[in-house]
């Protein structure tokens, strides 16, 4: 309800009417409800300046349109204000729960849409100011390399770009008049620029790969190995594609173009005559490395590995004394290469659309199962499962079973086979029950339990 301001002087209860047009300003008799009549000043406002009534003195402004009564026990006019009441309303409303009354004629729809791209585009401009923003203080805390390479010229520091470090290492390790040890420290910083892709193909560009390919024929063999290493390395590093992922283990990739250049120069040759030869151990380590990182995913150099006698050489590797370490690394290449080649008989409608005719060819012009049976790699392969590590178990598990197709009756032929799958059979078991007990349903030892089953299975 709305509050009643006392009037001056008395007057005659009623409701003040505006009878002018509005925006117009008009003086002349006002008549009340009661229909008794006074002297009034109407502004453009709508505002009542002075109410004469016939028997009172002048009074004060109203709005137009208020409620006027004459208070009794006073004897003085009150006006009460419209205004007031509708707030008191609209807030005892909102006590309430209720929506305020609003006009919901004020905006149209094309109004509400004007507003709303007016402040998409001032959103867009404050985006815009916060992005200039963001980029000229990125511009404050970086410079150019050309002036950083003045501002440390100054202080007799010299930066190099990747590039031109592998060409000072190159050049350090091709220099006659640098040490052994010179030479070494250069081959092992060289390897950790060329596991970068880009590097690695850089390689290229200034003969540096020929180079270090050339290093293999030292009669050093520490020069040998990370030789090696370094090639590994360059083989081995690209970006992430489904046809260079390794089946297992750390998913080391292919580098195609490096690996081209490295048969080209004679890579493949000399990596097997280090192996053929007396060599440490170390350095046949990294020199198997290298060659399983050229091999993967590249069928031309397989090709070439099996025309070179490459089986022979690792079944000699293998048979050697003191060579398990390496033997667990044999028996992974040959499973990558065994189940690279499965992969690419099922699904070669796929590879069409997506390898060359030139590569398609290579596949399948690389006898790799044959000659694999024909140089007793299915004895060879079985008779590792005598290896004492899990993880050597693990990998050999994985390689008999790639080799079934190609394998099955050498390895019923082969007592000591079975009976070597028996006895693990029942070890892992055994291993498989305390993984349970320990509430792991598929534990590492499950698994090599299922695949000793499988192979049993296959094998009956």
């Amino acid at each position: 309800m709305g509050s009643w301001l006392p009037l001056q002087p008395p007057g005659i209860v009623g409701v003040v009417s505006n009878p002018s047009a509005a925006g117009q300003e008009a003086e002349g008799p006002a008549r009340f409800q009661d229909g008794s009549s006074g002297n009034a000043a109407w502004a453009a406002d709508g505002f009542l300046f002075h109410l004469l009534p016939q028997s009172s003195e002048p009074g004060q402004a109203v709005p137009a349109g208020s409620h006027v009564r004459l208070n009794l026990q006073t004897g003085a006019r009150e006006v009460k204000l419209q205004e007031e009441d509708k707030f008191r309303s609209n807030l005892k409303g909102l006590k309430k729960g209720r929506r305020l009354d609003i006009n919901t004629n004020t905006y149209t729809s094309q109004d509400l849409k004007s507003a709303l791209a007016k402040f998409k585009e001032g959103a867009e401009v404050e985006s815009s100011k916060e992005d200039k923003a963001r980029q000229a203080k990125v511009k404050r805390l970086f410079r150019p390399i050309e002036e950083l390479k003045k501002d440390f010229e100054e202080l007799n520091v010299i930066i190099e770009t990747d590039m031109q470090i592998m060409v000072r290492l190159i050049n350090k390790f091709n220099s006659s008049s640098s040490s052994l040890e010179e030479k070494i420290a250069a081959l092992f910083d060289l390897e950790y620029y060329v596991h970068q892709m880009d590097n690695a193909q850089g390689l290229l560009s200034f003969g540096g790969l020929q180079v270090v390919i050339n290093g293999l024929n030292s009669t050093e063999p520490l020069v040998k190995e990370y030789a090696a290493f370094v090639l590994g390395a360059a083989f081995s590093r690209a970006p992430v594609e489904k046809k260079c992922l390794r089946s297992h283990g750390d998913l080391p990739r292919c580098n195609p173009k490096v690996q081209v250049e490295a048969i080209e120069g004679g890579a493949l040759q000399k990596l097997l005559v280090i192996l053929a030869t007396e060599q440490p151990l170390p350095a046949k380590k990294k020199v198997l490395f290298a060659l399983c990182s050229l091999l993967r995913h590249f069928p031309y150099a397989q090709q070439q590995f099996l025309k070179l006698g490459g089986l022979q050489v690792l079944r000699s590797l293998v048979q050697a004394k003191g060579t398990e370490m390496l033997a667990v690394r044999v028996v992974t290449l040959l499973y990558d290469l065994v189940t690279e080649k499965q992969m690419f008989a099922e699904e070669e409608a796929e590879l069409t659309q997506e390898t060359s005719p030139e590569k398609l060819q290579q596949y399948r012009q690389v006898p790799l199962l044959p000659g694999l049976r024909e140089q007793g790699w299915c004895e060879i392969t079985a008779h590792l499962l005598a290896l004492p590590e899990h993880d050597a178990r693990e990998k050999v598990l994985q390689t008999l079973g790639a080799l079934l197709a190609t394998c099955r009756d050498r390895y019923r032929q082969d007592p000591q086979l079975s009976r070597t799958l028996v006895s693990l059979k029942a070890e892992y078991q055994a291993l498989a029950a305390l993984e349970l007990q320990d509430g792991e349903d598929e534990g590492y030892f499950r698994e090599l339990l299922g695949s000793i089953n499988s192979l049993l299975k296959e094998l009956r």
